[in-house]
């Protein structure tokens, strides 16, 4: 956009701006159409198909072991319900990692070496082709030809957690909700293809747009849109904006396709069930998920990360979670034994009560439509406004 100054434009200026625009419209506006994997024992060929040349990067990383290649913003035209993997491929993934970054992160089966990454011009096909070649290494080797440069860590995996704020009278409670996973973290996958990570950010807009109705609340949104955010973080937000509460959501995926129900995780080391203990696993896996390399933590962060909660805090956030899993049994079908425990990294912030809503399950056919509903979308954000309500109402009785 163009900004109205006393000085003039130059033929020459405005040649110069329209390139730009032009270069910048035609990153925009590559697609992502098609991914391959030529699978190998020893040797693996992973292609990416493109609608124009790109600028690329690509690195390696350990614990576990993973390839990732970072492209500047891209479209993805790619089908959900297939992942391309085989050969030393176990899985991949991709999204948008950055504002200026999308990346595609590859499951390795063991240590790997980049042989060969380079870009073919159209074919037959009348697509470009990014190729990616990977032969098995040992795990010395594989050390020996780490760049760690390479894989340097984005500005929030070093972010320091500020430290907890006094708070202050404020005529509006702060509310921090937190939409689960985004950008190359897509979450689970339904049975219908859909994301979880479109899922909870439709979801949490629709509670950010009705607590600010109420002109009681200020709120804080993790992620306003699909991009990715370490776990750090999110919990990091919440604390430098001094939030009352926080709401992280979620929607589930697991083999049964016949479990359905909304459920309430509140912060506990030792988890309620086997099912709590399997989903904080997973949860807590979103920045190795999204390709970061957790190897070089501070230790101020990873001191926060191991730290338990406060008492009076868990007690809140158990109390919360009583509320809120009343509130959403009157809209939405409940999992037996609602609220339930365990220690999610997202839940640790040690002086803001939190919760973790799984909104239903996307592997179940009927309730993963029934997530993608709007209305039934605005029922629950309406039960979580007025859980948050009594939360609060309950909180200033005890404080007369």
């Amino acid at each position: 956009m163009f900004l109205r100054t006393r000085r003039l434009w130059t033929p020459v200026g405005i040649a110069l701006a329209l390139t730009a625009c032009a270069a910048a419209a035609a990153d925009a506006a590559t697609l992502v159409m098609g991914a391959r994997i030529g699978p190998g024992k020893a040797t693996t060929r992973f292609v990416l198909e493109l609608s124009a040349q790109v600028k690329f990067a690509v690195f390696t990383l350990d614990k576990p072991y993973r390839v990732v290649v970072d492209l500047p913003p891209v479209t993805w035209r790619l089908d959900p319900l297939r992942s391309p993997r085989g050969g030393l491929v176990q899985a991949f993934r991709y999204g948008h990692f950055s504002d200026t970054v999308s990346r595609v992160v590859l499951d390795v089966a063991r240590p790997v070496a980049v042989e060969k990454a380079f870009l073919l011009p159209p074919g037959n096909d009348r697509t470009h082709r990014l190729v990616v070649d990977l032969r098995a290494v040992s795990a010395a080797r594989f050390a020996r030809r780490a760049s760690p440069g390479r894989a340097a860590k984005p500005a929030a995996e070093t972010e320091s957690i500020p430290l907890p704020k006094r708070r202050v009278a404020r005529s509006l409670k702060t509310v921090a909700v937190d939409p689960g996973h985004g950008g190359v973290d897509p979450g689970a996958i339904g049975a219908r293809g859909t994301r979880e990570k479109r899922v909870t950010l439709a979801h949490a807009r629709a509670v950010a747009r009705k607590l600010r109705a109420t002109g009681r609340y200020r709120v804080v949104m993790t992620r306003k849109r699909d991009v990715f955010v370490p776990l750090r973080r999110r919990v990091a937000t919440a604390r430098r904006h001094a939030a009352d509460l926080f709401i992280s959501l979620h929607a589930d995926s697991i083999p049964g396709r016949r479990v359905r129900g909304a459920s309430v995780y509140t912060l506990s080391e030792r988890a309620s069930d086997r099912e709590a203990a399997a989903l904080a696993a997973r949860e807590n896996k979103a920045d190795l998920i999204a390709g970061i390399n957790l190897t070089e933590q501070t230790s101020e962060v990873a001191s926060f990360l191991i730290d338990l909660a406060q008492r009076q805090t868990m007690n809140d956030s158990a109390i919360f979670a009583r509320i809120l899993s009343r509130e959403i049994g009157k809209v939405r079908t409940l999992l037996r034994n609602t609220h339930r425990f365990a220690g999610f990294a997202v839940l640790k912030a040690p002086d803001v009560p939190s919760v973790l809503v799984e909104l239903g399950y996307l592997s179940h056919r009927s309730e993963e439509r029934i997530l993608n509903r709007p209305r039934e979308r605005e029922r629950v954000a309406a039960a979580i406004v007025r859980a948050i309500d009594s939360y609060f109402a309950r909180e200033q009785a005890f404080k007369r």
